[in-house]
């Protein structure tokens, strides 16, 4: 063995590489069998290897049936080796075609027994990376089959072991997941969880789980099967007891999660509510090493994240907040993020959940450190705990002020932030820019109006949303300075452009932004004064656009707000196409429409001289027509009432 040595510490001994491509089945053999030795364990010696050239001979080996079966055995072995080195090792595998050979090996039905379970162990290694062409394996079923027949309960439990973490990087699409249920995959899983060895039954679980995250067409059927007569959610809920292994618990609470999240399972159902979110809380504590801790984490976040119910009782649970906040002290980049996210959202609805969170010591300064972390998922993490917090008025107008939080959120969007993290940063952003923030000013000065007119023009909708929400803001009850530089930073074409945008939500929200700057009666006054023409050029796109009746309505607030804050022109009653929409919306089948344009009307005949306008224009017939049209017994019926009366005694009359 001593020549090896040598020639992996010079590197540069050929002779030795020579014998590896010998005819001589005795110098092959004695070769591989050193190469074997040398590269267990030493991703550096894997690398050497690898840059040789020598993976390629090293599957002619193996694919070779004419071969001497212990030179393709230990072939085998050194390619399940090089398979547990480095991504970029496994990548040089993938390359040379690797998968192929052994999925062939592994369906041959000749194949010796020792071989196909080293060709087993090599596959498992190679698929649990995302680079791996996993598609090999879903364009036959038959492979699934085959498989679920090497790890027959006859077969040795490593072999069971190897096919069960085989399946489980097997299903990232929804159409992955679907191809394992028809495949019978749910009865073979089911088996080995039942089985009580833990090196089958955590990998079971793990594949039950990849098969049901956000896929209801599988979740449903995981709900209705049974096994040996008891149901799968049986199965799983005897599995969170406390007398089995924590990756069992764990893996079994992430499959009741992914079910509850699929809609299969209800949030009020006690396998959830009495059984999963207890365990979660509970791995959540410092009696369990960090890892299993943080996935708790991460996976009782997702459990808890739309329901306000959960939330409350997860934040009750088992001393949850506590844990949490010592998880996020913990080394691993896992913990913290896992830590954040379920403090995100636990704090989602509730505000006494939020103070309870914000008083444990050091938790502002833990997630703005959190902000800095040099772990991506770290950072969103924090941010969406941040974003969480930030629904509180109090913590806005306290907490949040004190740690001038708009700092560091505002040198995240530095540089090219992920997608992801730019949603999250500005959907914060957007609540610090509400009227009784006190960071309003400060990120005014610091160039938001810029940084938010830019984003309207982003190529993904929920930034050009998130861009027009926080201007939104930025105008509720805003100086007229706040208002001019918006108005000008963002300008009148890019108005029209969102207000023309495919998702309706950015319409409404740049609605609402027009809205808010045309809200005070002297502010109205100077806006129309210099940008009427564009303004009523705005509001008819939306009136005579395909909208539905909320996005029309809010078109009808605008249009009334002038009306009442205009006072040196009748902007509105000179402009046809409203005045006619008006009259259209009074008899319209939507009563949103009708309060809307009844709204206007009301505005317009607060001034004298106006009412000889709108009988000419038909507003007063249609009032009346209105009026038929509506119950006697009804507010609105009233208040049309009311109107029509002002036409009756005003002064043109």
């Amino acid at each position: 063995m001593e020549p090896f040595a040598c020639f992996m510490d010079v590197e540069n001994s050929r002779s030795y590489i020579d014998e590896l491509y010998s005819e001589d089945t005795y110098k092959c053999q004695e070769a591989i069998v050193c190469l074997k030795n040398a590269v267990i364990g030493s991703n550096k010696k894997k690398g050497s290897v690898i840059s040789q050239g020598i993976v390629p001979r090293l599957i002619t080996l193996l694919r070779d049936e004419a071969k001497d079966p212990n030179l393709r055995l230990d072939a085998a072995i050194v390619i399940g080796s090089l398979a547990k080195g480095t991504e970029s090792q496994v990548h040089s595998l993938i390359y040379y075609e690797t998968v192929q050979v052994l999925l062939a090996i592994v369906m041959n039905h000749a194949t010796e027994r020792r071989l196909m379970e080293t060709c087993l162990g090599a596959l498992k290694s190679i698929l649990q990376y995302p680079i791996a062409p996993i598609d090999l394996l879903h364009a036959n079923l038959g492979n699934f089959h085959r498989l679920m027949q090497l790890a027959s309960p006859d077969s040795s439990i490593q072999c069971q072991a190897y096919v069960a973490n085989i399946f489980v990087p097997l299903c990232h699409t929804s159409q992955q997941q679907k191809n394992l249920c028809q495949a019978n995959v749910i009865p073979f899983i089911t088996r080995l969880m039942t089985s009580q060895i833990t090196v089958l039954q955590v990998p079971a679980l793990k594949c039950l789980a990849a098969m049901c995250f956000t896929n209801k067409y599988v979740s449903d059927v995981v709900c209705m099967a049974s096994y040996e007569e008891r149901f799968i959610l049986d199965i799983l809920t005897a599995l969170l007891s406390r007398t089995n292994d924590v990756q069992i618990q764990l893996s079994a609470s992430r499959c009741l999660t992914y079910l509850h999240r699929s809609g299969s399972i209800r949030a009020d159902d006690y396998k959830i509510v009495y059984k999963t979110l207890p365990s979660l809380a509970r791995l959540c504590s410092e009696n369990f090493d960090e890892e299993t801790r943080a996935t708790a984490a991460e996976t009782l976040a997702y459990l808890a994240e739309i329901d306000s119910e959960l939330q409350r009782l997860a934040a009750i649970s088992n001393h949850l907040v506590c844990s949490l906040a010592s998880l996020i002290r913990c080394q691993s980049p896992l913990s913290r993020q896992g830590a954040f996210r379920c403090f995100a959202s636990l704090a989602a609805n509730d505000e006494d959940i939020r103070k309870r969170i914000i008083e444990m010591d050091g938790l502002m300064e833990g997630v703005l450190n959190g902000l800095k972390d040099t772990c991506p998922e770290v950072r969103l993490s924090a941010v969406r705990c941040l974003h969480s917090l930030s629904r509180s008025v109090q913590l806005l107008r306290t907490t949040f002020q004190d740690h001038s939080v708009w700092r560091p959120l505002m040198d995240l969007l530095v540089g090219e932030p992920s997608l992801e993290l730019l949603t999250v940063v500005t959907s914060t952003i957007c609540n610090l820019l509400l009227e009784f923030s006190p960071a309003k000013e400060p990120m005014l000065e610091s160039g938001a109006v810029e940084m938010l007119s830019e984003l309207t023009k982003h190529g993904d909708a929920a930034l050009r949303l998130n861009g027009s929400w926080a201007l939104m803001n930025m105008a509720f009850q805003a100086e007229q300075h706040v208002k001019s530089k918006i108005i000008n930073t963002l300008g009148t074409d890019r108005i029209f452009q969102l207000l023309g945008d495919s998702d309706e939500r950015v319409i409404m929200k740049t609605l609402g932004l027009l809205r808010n700057l045309l809200s005070n009666t002297l502010h109205i006054e100077i806006i129309m004064s210099e940008h009427s023409s564009e303004v009523l050029r705005a509001v008819n796109l939306v009136l005579d656009g395909p909208h539905p009746p909320e996005v029309k309505e809010q078109a009808l607030i605008i249009i009334s707000n002038i009306t009442a804050g205009a006072r040196d022109k009748d902007y509105v009653l000179e402009n046809e196409n409203i005045i006619r929409k008006i009259r259209e919306f009074l008899i319209a089948s939507d009563q949103k429409l009708q309060m809307g344009a009844l709204f206007v009307v009301r505005n317009l005949m607060e001034k004298s001289g106006r009412q000889k306008m709108l009988r000419e224009s038909g507003i007063l017939a249609h009032l009346e027509q209105l009026l038929h049209m509506t119950p006697r017994d009804s507010q609105f019926y009233e208040d049309i009432r009311q109107v029509i009366l002002r036409f009756d005694f005003s002064e043109d009359h």
